[in-house]
């Protein structure tokens, strides 16, 4: 059974446990169409346009 060589120091153990690791917010891209922020490569939620055509029809 594996034991370890050595007790792992407070710093180290720290290091991990740290929020070093957390996932970071995703970036936001300006629509070209309406000006409001929105996701990458994804359908424009306030105007419905992707890549210059109407995806979804939005009331205006």
């Amino acid at each position: 059974m594996a034991v370890p060589k050595r007790k792992t120091s407070k710093a180290r153990r720290d290091k991990r446990r740290s929020a070093v690791w957390k996932l970071e917010a995703p970036a936001l891209s300006k629509c070209p169409n309406c000006g409001e922020l929105k996701l990458a490569h994804r359908v424009c939620g306030n105007c419905g346009m992707y890549n210059g055509r109407t995806v979804i029809a939005t009331e205006a």
